[in-house]
């Protein structure tokens, strides 16, 4: 199957026209019933687990839940920007530029992560849904926009909550 050009008026780029139909409510509901059932996990259940956590899970839970919140308002920054484009509040033009600021690329230690199965259940279901819908809007975002952002582009930029988590666990290692 071949890409097709941008400037080609025949081509119908179907990501785009998901996008600006009905069928982008459901991406953008998911999205934001989301980012609000993490805040409330996060205000609530997830405030007392992660004080039962040992030292080390606790680190990585703590690490964890900036990752998570982070990755989730960029989700929700770029639903919002696609919601106003598709309202008419916004050009496609404004949008984009607006949408360079959206890093759609936020990682995740995951469970390679030693302390990983001591995090709540509920917690990991969080990470692994928003790593989901961001793997599914970065992809959107790529057919509708173009893959311009490489995301392995920055893979060897320092990133300081990864250099402080390892900071963390060496000074608990030889305590």
């Amino acid at each position: 199957m071949s890409k097709a050009v941008r400037g080609d008026e025949n081509t119908i780029n179907l990501a785009e026209r998901r996008l600006f139909s009905p069928s982008f409510k459901p991406l953008y509901d998911e999205g934001m019933g989301l980012v609000e059932k993490t805040a409330e996990y996060l205000d609530g259940p997830g405030r007392a687990e992660a004080k039962k956590l040992s030292r080390l899970a606790a680190t990585l839970y703590a690490a964890e839940s900036m990752r998570l919140t982070t990755r989730l308002m960029q989700i929700a920054s770029w639903l919002l920007l696609q919601r106003a484009a598709n309202s008419g509040e916004m050009t496609r033009e404004q949008v984009a530029s607006e949408k360079s600021k959206v890093r759609l690329d936020t990682a995740s230690a995951h469970d390679q992560a030693e302390g990983w199965c001591e995090l709540p259940e509920d917690f990991r279901a969080l990470v692994s849904h928003s790593l989901n819908l961001q793997g599914r809007v970065r992809r959107l975002d790529d057919e509708i926009y173009g893959g311009g952002a490489d995301p392995l582009a920055g893979a060897g930029m320092t990133n300081p909550v990864s250099d402080q988590i390892t900071l963390l666990n060496t000074a608990f290692a030889r305590g």
